[in-house]
C-alpha cells in the first residue's frame, strides 16, 4: 500500500497519507483543504543490516580512497 507525502497549497503543511486508490480524495489534515500537491519522494528498502535509504551510507557510492 503506497504511502504518499503531500504538501497543502493553502497552508503549507507537510504531510504523509496511506492513499488506497489513484481517485482517493487526499485533503489537508491541518486545514481540510482539498488543494494538495503530491510530492516526489525518494524510497528505502529494508536489507539484513537495516534500512538502506537513497541518500547517506546506503547510497551504493563506491568507496574512495
Amino acid at each position: 500500500m503506497p504511502i504518499f507525502e503531500y504538501v497543502c497549497q493553502d497552508c503549507g503543511a507537510l504531510f504523509e497519507k496511506l492513499v488506497m486508490g489513484r481517485e482517493a480524495a487526499v485533503s489537508c489534515p491541518t486545514c481540510q483543504s482539498p488543494d494538495v500537491a503530491k510530492q516526489f519522494s525518494a524510497f528505502s528498502t529494508r536489507t539484513a543490516a537495516g534500512f538502506s535509504g537513497s541518500m547517506g551510507a546506503g547510497c551504493g557510492c563506491a568507496p574512495s580512497g
